[in-house]
């Protein structure tokens, strides 16, 4: 019996195959496969077992490989054989092989949750490093190892409309991996490519669409529930989780938890991953593992700490490492005291009497209507003359208004007369913030110049009517043009949100001022060619205080981020007491960036409209700052208690430093190769299957040595391949550039960056490494070059004449056909002596088989007579090499089942305390109730448990045959 194992050929259909993947299913096992012989080359297909038939699947027989002498100078057709098999067959270990060497400066921190994640069962991981820290990069790394061990055929990505274009230039710049963009304009694309019955996420296997797109669209739900992906990606994840309070799930949690389904791997991110709830930091868990925690309500990081679930960093965590790639921030507080129009505007909104349902009430109710308008005016006159509009025509549409009511109105139309002449002047001399700005960004001290291409402006605002109201009187203060500011908000579509985005990042583009509703607040890079930041109004949220900063003050900033806060000093007590409760908040936020790490334990609601809702409180309550800041310093000491919660969002993300971590590069395994780089395996593959197709080149090609660059124009089969890549990065007339230089292709992103034209905006070259689609079609192209079941015959006068050779890769998969174990073998001897093994790599070495080795290739003397003795030995290697990987296996298994018995105890555990548990929250109920409800539930959690334990029972447990390939014989030149 032979197994069916990812790498290993197969003949279907009477054509050859490479096995890519094997997936089992209830109808046998699905092969993923890659056509091998000529009239199937560069096409791929899905076979299933139980349709072809066993019989019609056969594996190819590995002690029937025929030999087959090598004739290319150099023997470089065996050395780019070789080395194509070694780069297809990476072990599903714990180490990392390839996502360090992605276009980025590597920080040692940036590997650990692909570390983390590699080392579970299944990746499944929560990344909730803090703002700035770079998600994308980590989740790019462990994406790319996930890729290299043939778990990553099919990506989807969900995030904010305003990421798309960001994400997805990110993970193609960096990682070579290519996201199809399905904004409105890519599903109308897509969809006008394929029947109307069709799914549209089976179109491209890797894609990227936003969270508001999916859950607006219910036709989407059907084509998720008969869609599968290899990894899901959910970016800024605490928008899909369950909310504190709810009684259901939003449409958006809804979402999450039916793509959680969809995929093997699943990587969450956010640097806000709970909103200080058990139950909604429970939902997130869920999605990545349901049977970690029992009770949502009532559990303990000791529930799910063993699984690997959590990742979580500040910068004060990582600060040793990254020195030099991030700079400290200025903050500066301009401060001006308010002017007599802006009193009376104070004056006026104290002196309204709000209303309830047509009554009046003093305390509480008629307090927090103030604060509501309150905030409004802390804005922008024009956001408070909006509200107040607003709040007019709704009293007044009411077709007899109660007496309360005529004298509320009153209060807001004598409040409305004391704005307008703050919106209307069009030279704003009585808005004191304002003019104290315009003051500081022409001050000589921090002077900001729009026509400087690489001196931008981020101003943010809570409210769109300053934003527009800014627009237009910086237009005239500043002497900018209209193509020089531009207003960033969520009631933009996806590609004008994109658009701006992108225009904001390159340095041609006049764009000099950007307006940002806390819309921009998430995961944006804005940092590029800005480094200054305005809180045009103060958050009232801590956790909006860290995402807008984060915008210039995050990883890869050139320049000190100086982040500019601005106060009006109020002479009314009680207003000049509630600006001074956001000042502390401003100061908190401040310190949890020096000392703390998480600006959140300071409120603790963990959800932006709760610290919004508390602030407003301790305002309506009439709270001093110094009460404020005594509650606040209360909290971040106790926030459990605070927040009545469980422990474990103290322990979590309370402000603990995260454990030491072992520098995570002592864990790169670095594959060895017999070429000294990728560019000399690329040129020196190019070169070869030129020459093997003589008189009809295979593709047009050139190189530059000094440069490290190949210029190619991609044949027919690399074509196909190359339509999966976004419309973006395909190339005019299929001419693509590589360059292997990474600090080259950084320069190349920046240049991108910077570049004059829409369409010129990402790199014009590619990184030339591993994962790209190029070096993969010339790692298939080089490793069919022999045959079909036929392996390369070289001679070396580096070792015994007698002395023969056969070079082997032993492979153990699991019952998923994921190689778990591979063993690289020469299998040597001397005459009609005894085998005996030699690992791989000494033996390459010893017999001068590496590309920077002089082998000639001399004619074969008697090649007949040695392949006859080669194919009688032949079988008795392959044999000895089975044995080998018999005892491979079982030290291999041992190990295995250690873990697989004491993970299946654990599941066991967690499978009756959840049983437990649901027998007491229905033990008030009626006979016949709780019979139905226990039932139902029961048979849902053993639903859970058990696709769980089949799920870890394949991935742990090895088929009971390992697979064999021989790769290539060796002789002594006699």
């Amino acid at each position: 019996m032979h197994t069916l194992a990812p790498g290993s050929r197969a003949v279907i259909r009477d054509e050859e195959w490479l096995i890519r993947r094997v997936d089992t299913t209830v109808d046998g096992q699905l092969l993923t496969c890659d056509g091998i012989s000529d009239l199937v080359r560069g096409q791929s297909r899905l076979f299933l077992t139980a349709l072809e038939g066993e019989a019609a699947v056969e594996v190819l027989d590995p002690a029937r490989t025929e030999f087959v002498a090598d004739t290319s100078p150099a023997y470089a057709a065996t050395r780019l054989y070789l080395e194509g098999l070694r780069r297809t067959s990476v072990p599903n270990d714990a180490h990392i092989h390839l996502g360090h060497r992605g276009v980025m400066n590597l920080v040692p921190y940036q590997l650990d949750p692909a570390l983390q994640a590699l080392r579970q069962p299944r990746a499944r991981i929560l990344i909730a490093d803090a703002v700035g820290l770079g998600k994308t990069l980590e989740a790019g790394v462990l994406t790319t190892e996930l890729i290299q061990r043939g778990r990553g055929k099919r990506i989807l990505v969900v995030t904010q409309k305003s990421m798309l274009t960001q994400f997805q230039k990110e993970w193609w710049s960096r990682f070579s991996i290519p996201l199809v963009r399905l904004d409105s304009v890519g599903l109308n694309r897509v969809r006008n490519r394929i029947p109307a019955n069709h799914n549209p996420f089976n179109y491209y296997d890797r894609t990227i669409i936003s969270v508001d797109t999916l859950k607006t669209n219910l036709e989407y739900k059907t084509y998720l529930e008969n869609a599968w992906w290899d990894i899901i990606v959910i970016d800024e994840c605490h928008n899909v989780a369950a909310r504190a309070g709810d009684l259901g799930l939003s449409r958006r949690a809804r979402l999450a938890r039916l793509l959680a389904t969809r995929s093997d791997s699943l990587i969450l991110l956010s640097a806000t991953p709970h909103d200080g709830s058990a139950r909604s930091f429970a939902s997130l868990m869920a999605l990545l593992d349901p049977t970690a925690i029992s009770d949502p309500d009532d559990y303990t990081p000791d529930d799910f700490r063993s699984k690997g679930l959590v990742i979580r960093r500040f910068k004060k965590d990582i600060r040793d490492q990254v020195a030099a790639d991030f700079q400290e921030r200025e903050t500066t507080s301009l401060r001006r005291a308010a002017s007599p129009d802006e009193e009376r505007a104070y004056a006026a909104l104290l002196d309204i009497r709000f209303t309830q349902a047509g009554e009046h009430h003093p305390g509480r109710p008629q307090e927090l209507q103030r604060v509501g308008m309150q905030k409004a005016l802390f804005s922008s006159p024009a956001a408070a003359l909006q509200s107040t509009r607003s709040r007019i025509s709704l009293l007044a549409a009411r077709t007899e208004p109660t007496a309360h009511e005529t004298i509320e109105i009153e209060g807001l139309r004598a409040f409305e007369r004391t704005l307008t002449p703050l919106v209307d002047d069009a030279r704003a001399a009585a808005y004191s913030k304002y003019r104290r700005l315009i003051e500081f960004l022409r001050t000589e001290e921090h002077p900001w110049d729009p026509a400087v291409p690489d001196d931008r402006l981020v101003i943010f605002s809570e409210r769109l009517e300053t934003l527009a109201w800014l627009s237009a009187q910086m237009r005239r203060d500043c002497g900018l043009s209209e193509r020089q500011v531009a207003m960033l908000h969520g009631q933009l579509s996806d590609i004008e949100q994109q658009d701006l985005v992108d225009r904001f990042g390159r340095l041609d583009d006049p764009l000099r001022l950007l307006l940002c509703s806390d819309v921009a607040s998430e995961g944006l890079n804005l940092h590029y060619f800005c480094h200054r930041l305005v809180h045009f109004d103060l958050p009232w949220s801590l956790m909006v205080f860290q995402q807008r900063n984060g915008r210039v003050d995050r990883y890869g900033q050139k320049r000190r981020p100086h982040i500019v806060y601005l106060f009006t000093e109020a002479a009314d007590e009680r207003i000049r007491g509630d600006m001074r409760i956001l000042e502390i908040l401003q100061a908190k936020d401040e310190q949890a960036y020096k000392n703390l790490g998480d600006p959140s334990a300071f409120l603790n609601v963990y959800d932006i409209e709760k610290e919004a809702a508390k602030v407003g409180d301790f305002m309506a309550e009439k709270l001093s700052a110094a009460e404020v800041e005594a509650k606040l310093d209360a909290a971040a000491a106790a926030p459990a208690a605070e927040a009545n919660e469980a422990d474990y969002l103290l322990e979590l993300f309370g402000g603990e430093s995260a454990e030491p971590r072992p520098d995570a590069r002592i864990s790169i395994a670095e594959p060895a190769s017999l070429f000294p780089d990728d560019y000399t395996f690329a040129r020196t593959a190019l070169t070869q299957i030129n020459q093997a197709y003589k008189g009809q080149p295979v593709c047009q090609w050139e190189h530059d040595d000094a440069t490290r660059t190949l210029s190619i124009t991609a044949p027919h089969d690399l074509r196909e391949r190359l339509r999966q890549l976004p419309r973006e990065a395909q190339r005019d007339h299929d001419r693509y550039v590589l360059c292997a230089d990474a600090g080259r292709m950084a320069e190349e992103i920046e240049r991108a960056r910077q570049a004059r034209s829409e369409d010129d905006t990402w790199p014009r070259i590619d990184y030339l490494w591993p994962q790209h689609p190029v070096m993969s079609w010339l790692g298939d192209r080089v490793i069919t070059q022999f045959g079909r079941h036929k392996a390369p015959l070289v001679t070396s006068d580096r070792i015994d004449r007698d002395e023969q050779v056969f070079l082997m890769m032993g492979l153990i998969p699991n019952r998923r056909g994921q190689p778990l174990l591979v063993e690289w073998q020469a299998v040597c001897r001397r005459g009609d002596g005894v085998l005996r093994l030699e690992p791989f790599e000494h033996f390459v070495q010893r017999a001068g088989l590496h590309a920077d080795e002089r082998l000639p290739n001399r004619e074969m003397p008697h090649v007949e007579q040695t392949r006859a003795m080669l194919a009688s030995a032949l079988p008795t290697a392959v044999e000895h090499m089975r044995a080998h990987m018999v005892v491979r296996q079982q030290t291999f298994d041992a190990d295995l089942r250690s873990r697989l018995h004491g993970t299946l105890a654990e599941l066991e555990q967690l499978q009756q305390r959840q049983l437990a548990l649901l027998d007491e929250s229905l033990v008030k109920q009626i006979e016949g109730v709780r019979v139905g409800r226990r039932k139902k539930r029961a048979d849902e959690i053993a639903r859970v448990f058990d696709q769980y334990r089949t799920w870890i029972e394949d991935t742990l447990n090895t088929e009971p045959h390992a697979w064999i390939q021989v790769l290539a014989a060796v002789v002594g030149r006699g």
